[in-house]
């Protein structure tokens, strides 16, 4: 547990460095791509919304009449197979032979977290995530606590990756009207 902890503070400081980083660039050159969850003054932890327990989710209109669906891959990690799922957002899909149903809910073309705001920056797809619940026989195993959503990071899937024995989840990508 201890390691797990120690990986998430250095992965959150590296992203705050890079961060200072990029911000100084940006007079000299354009503004590369966000490669992860984009935070302006975390509201506690470390302010990724999987970890935080009062976050508001805010999905900017042009977002909402522009983004309708949203690709999930589903990796049977036995077999090594994967297949994709095209689901709108606000739907469901079902994992074929198994008991896990997907719900998805909002997609965010350019993640940026702010306090306790979980926005888009941008109807650029930036840093495309998306917030899902899944339920295995009925019952909601992620995300596990008593938030409504867990999150899938296009950029990067491993950070409060979905965790199952049989099965992984990442978002390939949002759908334009």
């Amino acid at each position: 547990m201890k390691k797990i902890f120690v990986f998430f503070v250095t992965a959150v400081l590296a992203f705050s460095f890079a961060a200072c980083q990029k911000k100084e660039e940006k007079a000299s050159s354009p503004r590369p791509a966000a490669t992860g969850p984009i935070i302006d003054k975390p509201a506690g932890g470390s302010g990724f919304p999987a970890e935080e327990k009062d976050f508001q989710v805010v999905v900017p209109d042009a977002v909402k009449n522009g983004w309708t669906a949203v690709v999930i891959a589903v990796d049977e990690k036995a077999t090594g197979k994967t297949e994709e799922f095209k689901v709108k957002t606000g739907g469901e899909f079902s994992i074929p032979n198994s008991k896990l149903t997907v719900k998805v809910g909002p997609f965010l073309p350019s993640l940026k977290i702010t306090g306790n705001v979980i926005t888009s920056e941008s109807n650029e797809p930036n840093n495309p995530s998306v917030a899902i619940a899944v339920y295995e026989s009925g019952k909601r195993i992620f995300p596990a606590e008593k938030k409504e959503w867990g999150w899938l990071y296009a950029n990067l899937p491993q950070i409060h990756a979905f965790e199952h024995e049989r099965y992984g989840l990442k978002l390939i990508q949002g759908i334009k009207k």
